[in-house]
């Protein structure tokens, strides 16, 4: 496997696990600054880990790239934590977050938990923002989030890419699964991202790695077989949203879990509009079945577990 590439001594990437996104710390010695908080539950690592860097000084600014669960679950310990942090989150949901429209953010259609937190100022396409010792160009990058933003900087050729590229792919495309033609933006903003010809990416989930023609072509073909077979995207958006959860609870009753599925309105929403043939209790268990198959899930009559 190749080596990661170098980073400046200013950026300090926390690899998470899936269940929580990657959080990417920046320090100047005067400033420190941190993209994303990673999922609620995982709060309390996440606090350490940046205490581990900070010692006694507070964090000064939060920033997040969307507005899923994953990526500002910790914004709430944060704030409690530091109680001058100023937070900055994209700016087509401010709203929703400043009347915390749990509905609008996804967390009660997900079946997801996400603190309420405040924000202090909106990220603008278009402009700029200081990290570390250098300037960032703050890009939209919608499809996996229709407000998400990508930070890049020009001169070390450095992409925070948030769920927008990974080394592999890139995020569910929600929006798409909801009606709206979001294949187009994903597109759209990969088209944006190879354009920039960066170097070295740091995505929002997995390791840093460099930017090749080839991990963009992965993400092209990814997406091209989701437009071929809006039911195989279908599928995969099922399956992430039912493996967060086992990476959450670990294990849990099976009737708790179906409990919870069956309370999870995205779940219905897809049932509904891609497996209609289906009953909502055979389409749950035909999912969970197919985690299994693949190695990610065991089950037995009474238990679930992540695997």
């Amino acid at each position: 496997m190749p080596t990661a590439p170098l980073l400046p001594d200013d950026i300090h990437v926390f690899e998470r696990g899936w269940l929580s996104s990657n959080n990417i710390f920046f320090d100047d010695g005067q400033t420190s600054w941190l993209i994303d908080s990673g999922y609620s539950s995982h709060s309390g690592q996440t606090l350490a880990l940046v205490e581990a860097k900070l010692g006694a000084r507070p964090l000064d600014v939060l920033i997040n790239t969307h507005l899923h669960s994953d990526h500002c679950g910790g914004n709430c310990a944060f704030q409690d934590k530091y109680p001058s942090l100023i937070t900055l989150i994209p700016p087509g949901q401010a709203e929703d977050v400043e009347n915390w429209n749990t509905q609008a953010l996804t967390y009660h259609a997900t079946g997801q938990h996400c603190p309420r937190f405040s924000y202090g100022q909106t990220l603008l396409p278009g402009s700029s923002l200081r990290l570390g010792s250098h300037s960032w160009d703050i890009h939209a990058a919608p499809g996996h989030d229709p407000d998400a933003i990508l930070l890049f900087q020009p001169d070390l050729r450095i992409l925070i890419s948030g769920d927008a590229l990974w080394e592999n792919g890139f995020g569910v495309v929600f929006p798409e699964l909801e009606g709206a033609k979001a294949f187009d933006q994903v597109l759209a903003t990969l088209d944006l991202i190879e354009s920039l010809q960066p170097q070295t990416v740091i995505p929002g989930h997995g390791r840093v790695f460099s930017y090749t023609p080839e991990s963009m072509n992965i993400a092209r073909e990814r997406l091209q077989a989701f437009v071929q077979s809006p039911v195989r995207h279908a599928r995969h958006a099922v399956k992430v949203l039912l493996k967060f959860k086992l990476l959450e609870v670990q294990q849990q009753p099976v009737g708790l879990f179906n409990e919870w599925a069956q309370r999870t309105p995205f779940l219905h929403m897809c049932k509904d509009r891609f497996f209609s043939d289906l009953d909502f209790a055979s389409f749950i268990k035909q999912m969970c079945a197919e985690l299994v198959t693949s190695g990610v899930a065991r089950m037995t009559d009474e238990m679930i577990y992540n695997a």
